[in-house]
């Protein structure tokens, strides 16, 4: 994927020629990089939040069971992976269209010093794997009512 477009000419380009090329552009990338098969299969979409109290990973990973998931953390990288056995093949059925597959995929990301390693948790439903992380005791906002004298 190309982030920047060196052009040595700008003063040449027309207006057409300018929105032509944005919007040429921007179709190659969704075709190229998030409309193939492969951009979901190696990375699944992760959505991250985070509260006073901890930070939520959530990453969409249908059809998997909670075996097939592999979690770790060493030095503030927290590591997640998964990899579905190969199915076996019946000899009663013959194979018409097989359109879906899983492939393995590894995600990695680097926890801040606030990040309480022990009390981690990981969680799989609904196709859904969710991981919550949360913060030292140090590390979570305090609030407090100052009265006014």
């Amino acid at each position: 994927m190309t982030l920047v477009k060196f052009n040595h000419h700008p003063a040449h380009r027309t207006f057409g020629g300018l929105v032509d090329e944005v919007f040429n552009n921007t179709a190659k990338l969704w075709k190229d990089d998030f409309l193939t098969s492969d951009f979901f299969g190696t990375y699944p979409p992760v959505n991250i939040s985070e509260s006073k109290e901890a930070y939520a990973l959530d990453i969409l990973a249908p059809g998997w069971s909670k075996e097939d998931f592999k979690i770790s953390l060493e030095n503030n990288v927290l590591s997640i992976s998964a990899e579905k056995k190969a199915e076996q093949k019946r000899d009663d059925q013959k194979q018409i269209r097989r359109e879906f597959g899983f492939r393995s995929f590894k995600r990695s990301f680097t926890l801040d010093e606030s990040v309480d390693a022990e009390k981690i948790q990981a969680k799989y439903e609904n196709g859904v794997l969710n991981l919550q992380l949360p913060k030292k005791e140090e590390a979570q906002p305090r609030s407090k009512s100052i009265s006014v004298a």
